[in-house]
């Protein structure tokens, strides 16, 4: 029977068993789910879950913590709901999974926030005292916390939101620096001055994760540097070896330029001035474009060529030579491995200053820093070439008409300037240009061997670490850790084990106030920091008392104790990457909370943390531990509007998650979540929640079909066994276990599948099994049985049964995905204000009700139901017919169909099989029985009873 009885049947309206239930169709979620999560929250759903899973084999997520400041966005929606939807269903499979939620609270995003503050009252951050200004800082982040916190509760997000991590916990703090003083106890850090990127708006150090890329216009310039001496090739005195560079601002700074010993070069001569110029051959066509475009009557002659290692011992002066002093001393051309002819002149200026190369190809001749670029982008009051001017961020200061191009056009030494567009880093926070500044900061080093590895010193307060001992090094620890850790999706591996492979010494300090101070003392002569374990320990513990601000505020004489005197030590005061406190949560979170030697099974984030959170992690744990903190590592992507482009406020794109629950509700959110495909950049608009939205519905309705077929049912007195099922109930059985064997390979990590922790899978499983298997076949089919056969029939009862197991199983497989939905389902069969569908525990499902070969046969049963349905489908719509039920059916074929009534199956009159060629549909002459609608033989005229309808009726 597929439909409901019309009014020429209604006297026998109050004899069927329709489905009974009070579970509204219409969601409501928006209004029902806050009521729920208070409920939840009042019974303390969280805490009775751990009581209930103590003992249990544990999983323990370790939450990556968003920075608090500012409302939820998409991606921190996605990231929560994803990592909601693992630790519930771990807990669904019997684990004790508890989840942590967390803040990362210090470091410049704050910062900035309260310096925006003060910008707009006009007042200067550097005016008001360092303790007042930490303590705006804690009271800002500690105000979005509770914001965000109550966002992520509004997503169903259940997790320990009493007792939440916060890296500006005091105990948080204690244990920050107690990882910091593990690297020094074990001679993993160093101080030292190398090109850092440096923020001049921020004035601090950046770590990598806090970079990205825009691209942007600079000015491209040509610079002559005179070759004074050339030894190797005496043709070259005289002549200009000419750099290229896109940051004219770096010229001031020049002390060398580098050549490549296998490149062809060649000495061009201008026609017009008799000038000679010293390039890379191969880009000689490039600098004709650049030189020609300002420069009339410019023409180009070679006449010389030689190889790079004839440029060995050359010398050239500086364009602002005049000026005396720095600029005066010789600048010499040296061999570089990282100078190519991809662009420019294949002469490269080098400003060891500003740049990781140069540093360190300038390092091998003694050519050291010389720190002209201040914290703020200027040079220095005392610098003989633009003294005290900047910002060397400025577009205009580096323009063509600024000051640096005028003066090297004057001196005769600009041959081109014009606009470049390329690829710039910027401060993620700022937004603002960056640029590398060498600058003393704190290491911990990367290839430095751990075992028996001592510190030393040379150079005073700027020492640099002499490599000693013959075990690991930091580096070759965490490439270890990677392979012996899993990566999801398996391709991510490749990721972070290239970035920890290229990835320079970790800087880790930082020259702000609101964080984790370095607390080291270094000695004032030796350069040595202090190892004393005893002061350790006394660090550790006013850290404990006050946080950070016990450091600030210290006596450290106290602090040292009576072995040392403060006098001979400098106190550091930086304060430690951001990146290093996230970095170290593991140890208070996970060993904090779990026990010494505890791990976490799983850390989950966007993409970007493979340079961030994922490698701070790592890096960390395999320094003081010699291990990874995590067991596996999940990659999510972004949140793309609904045309893949990045959310922008600018462009008005941006998709709100706040506005989504308080339309639509957080589960058709979550179900967004669950269904894409988010180990790539996954898109989020109109069409594509209406799409959740309209699963959604499908599956409500499922859930509304089995409480209304279900609300008498009594398992005592109805139930019966699996031998005593009809063969269709036993195929059903058969896709149930199916379907459970593909959900527990998402996720169980002991099933070693291949698509663990693929939500798609699994979200799509259950909507195509409560689509496909169920409503549209079935259900359908069985509707008939359910309505009028009697109530003690061993048929509808097999039936009734099996809805019950269904039931149990389906409201536990989607608590996962929509657990405000799912306990709504519960409630409406089994009231309770002390239990919840978020207690119950994977179901019972016996794997021997897999049946190959009633799959075979129903799987052909099936498709051939499809074929009738579909050559019935024009009759109907010609109204011919108004329902299947009044087909008959002819068909060539003969199926398999022993022991089943396939005109029941096809919910048709009847069939005949074996009988011509195709499918043949035509009007029944049978007529139509008043209670069930079916045409049957037995009919004798439309709206009296079939024989079952008779005997159910006369009981």
């Amino acid at each position: 029977m597929t439909d409901a009885p019309r009014q020429e049947a209604q006297d026998y309206k109050s004899t069927v068993f329709l489905p009974v239930t009070d579970f509204p169709m219409k969601a409501g979620l928006a209004q029902k789910e806050p009521a729920i999560a208070a409920k939840w929250e009042a019974m303390d759903l969280y805490g009775k879950l751990r009581e209930k899973r103590a003992g249990r084999e544990r999983f323990i997520l370790h939450d990556g913590p968003p920075y608090a400041n500012g409302d939820i966005h998409m991606g921190h929606a996605m990231n929560k709901v994803l990592k909601d939807i693992i630790v519930r269903s771990q807990s669904l499979l019997g684990k004790d999974a508890p989840y942590v939620p967390g803040w990362d609270c210090h470091g410049l995003p704050i910062e900035w926030k309260i310096e925006e503050e003060y910008r707009k009252k006009k007042l200067n951050k550097d005016e008001v005292p360092a303790a007042e200004f930490r303590a705006q800082c804690r009271a800002y982040a500690d105000k979005w916390v509770g914001v965000q916190k109550d966002q992520f509760k509004r997503l169903g997000v259940m997790g320990d939101w009493s007792d939440p991590y916060l890296t500006m916990k005091f105990d948080a703090e204690a244990t920050i620096v107690g990882e910091l003083l593990k690297f020094a106890e074990s001679g993993q850090l160093y101080r030292g001055a190398k090109p850092v990127m440096w923020s001049p708006v921020e004035k601090t150090a950046l770590a990598e994760a806090e970079v990205e890329y825009e691209d942007v216009t600079s000015t491209q310039i040509d610079v002559a540097f005179e070759i004074v001496e050339a030894p190797n090739a005496p043709e070259l005195e005289g002549a200009y070896a000419v750099i290229w560079t896109t940051t004219p601002w770096t010229i001031p700074v020049n002390q060398a330029i580098a050549y490549g010993e296998e490149v062809e070069y060649v000495i061009l001569e201008d026609a017009a001035s008799g000038r000679r110029f010293l390039i890379a051959e191969q880009l000689e066509d490039a600098f004709f474009q650049r030189v020609s475009a300002s420069q009339d009557n410019f023409s180009l002659k070679s006449v010389w060529k030689g190889k790079g290692t004839e440029l060995a011992g050359a010398i050239t002066r500086h364009p602002m030579h005049a000026l005396g002093g720095f600029f005066a001393k010789p600048r010499p051309l040296l061999p570089a491995d990282h100078v190519t002819t991809d662009a420019g002149t294949g002469l490269v200026h080098m400003a060891p200053d500003h740049g990781e190369e140069d540093f360190l190809a300038c390092k091998k001749l003694g050519i050291d820093p010389v720190f002209a670029v201040n914290d703020a982008g200027f040079y220095r009051d005392d610098w003989d070439w633009l003294p005290g001017q900047g910002s060397v961020i400025n577009t205009k200061f580096n323009g063509p008409e600024g000051p640096i191009c005028t003066d090297l056009r004057a001196a005769g030494a600009l041959l081109s300037a014009s606009d470049f567009r390329h690829s710039y880093p910027h401060s993620w926070r700022s937004k603002a240009r960056i640029i590398y500044r060498c600058t003393p900061q704190w290491f911990i080093p990367m290839d430095k061997p751990q075992e028996g590895a001592v510190v030393d010193v040379e150079g005073g307060v700027m020492p640099t670490p002499i490599v000693t001992g013959n075990g690991p090094t930091l580096r070759e620890i965490a490439l270890d850790a990677i392979e012996q850790t899993r990566w999801v999706p398996e391709r991510s591996t490749n990721r972070i084990r290239s970035m920890v492979e290229g990835r320079p010494d970790w800087v880790i300090s930082r020259q702000r106030a609101w964080g984790v101070p370095i607390a080291l003392y270094v000695h004032r002569k030796s350069g040595q920091y202090l190892v004393d374990p005893a002061v350790n320990a006394r660090i550790i513990e006013a850290f404990k008392g006050a946080g950070a601000d016990a450091w600030f505020g210290a006596d450290h004489q106290a602090l040292l104790g009576p072995d040392y005197d403060l006098n001979d030590y400098e106190v550091v005061n930086d304060i430690l990457d951001v990146w290093f406190d996230s970095g170290s949560t593991h140890s208070f979170v996970v060993e904090g909370r779990y026990g010494e030697g505890a791990r976490a099974d799983l850390y989950i984030e966007g993409s970007d943390q493979h340079r961030g959170w994922f490698q701070s992690s790592l890096l960390e744990s395999c320094g003081t531990r010699g291990r990874a903190p995590y067991g596996a590592v999940l990659t999510h992507g972004f949140a793309l509007d609904g045309s893949g482009k990045k959310m922008s406020k600018s462009l008005g794109n941006v998709v709100d998650p706040l506005k989504i629950m308080s339309e639509s509700g957080a589960d058709i959110l979550r179900v967004w979540v669950a269904s894409t495909d988010y180990f790539d950049d996954v898109r989020i608009g109109k069409e594509v929640l209406a799409g959740s939205s309209d699963s959604y519905r499908k599956l409500r309705n499922t859930f509304r079909y089995m409480l209304g077929a279900l609300s008498d049912y009594d398992e005592e007195t109805e139930a019966v066994s699996y031998a005593e099922m009809p063969e269709l109930e036993r195929y059903m059985l058969h896709r149930l276990a199916q379907l459970d064997a593909e959900l527990r390979a998402v996720v169980d990590l002991g099933a070693k599948s291949e698509n663990w922790l693929e939500f798609s899978r699994y979200t799509r499983a259950i909507f195509d099994f409560a689509n496909s298997d169920l409503s549209a076949f079935f259900f359908d089919i069985r509707k008939d049985c359910l309505y009028c056969d009697a109530k003690s029939d061993p048929k509808r009862r097999a039936y009734r049964t099996l809805l019950d197991t269904l039931f149990h199983a389906l409201v536990r497989y989607v608590a996962p995905i929509i657990p405000f939905t799912a306990e709504e389902v519960w409630q409406s069969r089994f009231p309770s204000d002390e239990e919840s569908v978020h207690f119950l525990e994977w179901p019972e499902v016996d794997h021997h009700w897999i049946n190959s070969h009633l799959n075979d046969k129903w799987g052909e049963l099936r498709y051939q139901r499809e074929q009738v349905n579909e050559a019935i489908e024009p009759f109907r719509r010609e109204k011919v017919i108004r329902s299947s039920l009044e087909a008959d059916v002819t068909m060539g074929e003969m199926l398999p169909s022993d022991g089943v009534n396939f005109a029941e199956i096809a919910i048709v009159a009847r069939i005949e099989m074996g009988v011509g060629d195709g499918i043949i549909v035509k009007p029944s002459d049978w007529h139509k029985c008043g209670r069930c609608w079916r045409l049957l033989p037995e009919v004798e005229e439309d709206g009296t009873l079939c024989h079952r309808c008779d005997e159910v009726l006369k009981g």
